[in-house]
């Protein structure tokens, strides 16, 4: 859980870190295209360190989902808009409602409830067939991708930021499936290639519904489609466990922990200035190391 939750520290520091870096990059008057803004990002110690955090992050998380149960992972993953949200008020200036620092209170009670009730990982492997349905699923993500710019309206947000949100599922359920470490079974193990495509999937699928649609919207569906789906399957099927009799507070601790998150939803994209939406996308993080 302590790797779980540095992870999610790693990552809403590394999209604070960022976006200020972003913004120090850009011009007056937006020339240049996002080409020569990155090429001026990359300069900057700031950027950097967001992609060293975001590198850090993603291997605590891989730590995580071969030690606790997926969705304890992944409430506290959900957990990083939070660090956001309290980095940028301190970073960025950015003002936090009442409600907000509440949602940031309700997302740590709900951490502490799943810390409290979270067994040890699964030991079951899932059906034979488990591992080709999250590969299938991970190219499903990116065909939907691949697609997202012919989206319009307020639905465009919604389908690519749960296409995201199922993207990074996928990542976080094929670590589970993947056995061995050695580059011979690496190489031959579906889950493997399950991962690589289903977090540049959901990178795909973030970048392009931030890119046109609304913040808000594309992350709170982000954080359904990576909490929920993964953490039935790995209830379901590898045997994801709580602690004897404390099965109510894992369940009340994991909605608890989601519903703050989704209060803090804005925070998908860090704020470039108080109250507004600024560059570099919170979930871009894993999949910038993996997802």
């Amino acid at each position: 859980m302590v790797c779980a939750l540095g992870a999610a520290v790693c990552f809403g520091t590394a999209t604070v870190l960022q976006a200020v870096a972003a913004r120090a990059a850009g011009t007056p008057d937006g020339s240049g295209g996002e080409a020569a803004l990155l090429l001026r990002a990359v300069r900057q110690w700031r950027y950097l360190a967001g992609l060293g955090l975001d590198g850090l992050g993603f291997v605590l998380q891989i730590v995580a989902l071969r030690s606790i149960p997926i969705y304890a992972v992944g409430a506290a993953l959900a957990s990083s808009l939070a660090v956001t949200a309290v980095v940028a008020a301190r970073l960025l200036r950015v003002r936090l409602s009442g409600a907000e620092w509440g949602a940031v209170g309700v997302v740590c009670a709900g951490l502490a409830m799943l810390g409290v009730a979270s067994g040890t990982e699964g030991d079951l492997d899932g059906p034979p067939a488990l591992k080709w349905v999250m590969l299938g699923v991970a190219v499903g993500v990116l065909l939907l991708g691949l697609a997202g710019g012919r989206l319009a309206g307020r639905w465009r947000a919604l389908v690519l930021g749960l296409g995201a949100g199922v993207g990074f599922g996928v990542v976080e359920v094929a670590v589970r499936l993947i056995d061995s470490l050695a580059p011979s079974s690496l190489l031959t193990h579906p889950a493997t290639y399950a991962l690589l495509l289903g977090g540049g999937a959901a990178f795909l699928c973030l970048t392009s519904a931030l890119q046109r649609g609304s913040v808000t919207t594309a992350t709170a569906a982000m954080v359904i489609g990576e909490t929920v789906g993964p953490a039935l399957v790995g209830v379901v099927w590898l045997g994801d466990r709580t602690r004897e009799g404390l099965g109510w507070l894992a369940v009340l601790g994991f909605a608890v922990a989601v519903a703050g998150a989704l209060g803090l939803a804005r925070f998908g994209e860090a704020p470039a200035s108080g109250g507004g939406a600024g560059e570099g996308a919170d979930r871009a993080r894993s999949a910038g190391a993996s997802g």
